[in-house]
């Protein structure tokens, strides 16, 4: 049985917003787990302009089967128009790690 597990980039304005989004999807079962990255800075443009904003970086261990869930509970959840969310595959990791994150975003029975 392939997990399908990935992780999942998402910048958040403050810690309140992160926190919340990192709480929701992990007692959803939408995410096994959610680092928070505090202190980055975030150049971009937007609207035709350069922009530079102070962001949190969330990492999302989850899996492919309910990334559709997460995408649209996170974007629910966030104050961004269009909030960053980027999926990268995890090829390789500690089984019994990978294993956990199948266990913790199963849907309850």
């Amino acid at each position: 049985m392939s997990l399908s597990p990935l992780i999942i980039l998402c910048t958040c304005p403050d810690r309140t917003t992160a926190e919340r989004i990192a709480e929701t999807v992990v007692s959803e079962r939408l995410a096994a787990c959610v680092n928070i990255a505090p202190g980055l800075t975030s150049i971009y443009r937007w609207e035709g302009q350069i922009q530079r904003e102070a962001e949190l970086l969330l990492l999302i261990k989850t899996r492919q089967a309910v990334y559709p869930q997460l995408e649209a509970r996170i974007r629910e959840l966030h104050p961004y128009q269009v909030p960053e969310l980027i999926a990268l595959p995890i090829q390789a990791g500690s089984a019994a790690y990978l294993d956990w994150i199948a266990d913790s975003t199963r849907a309850s029975a």
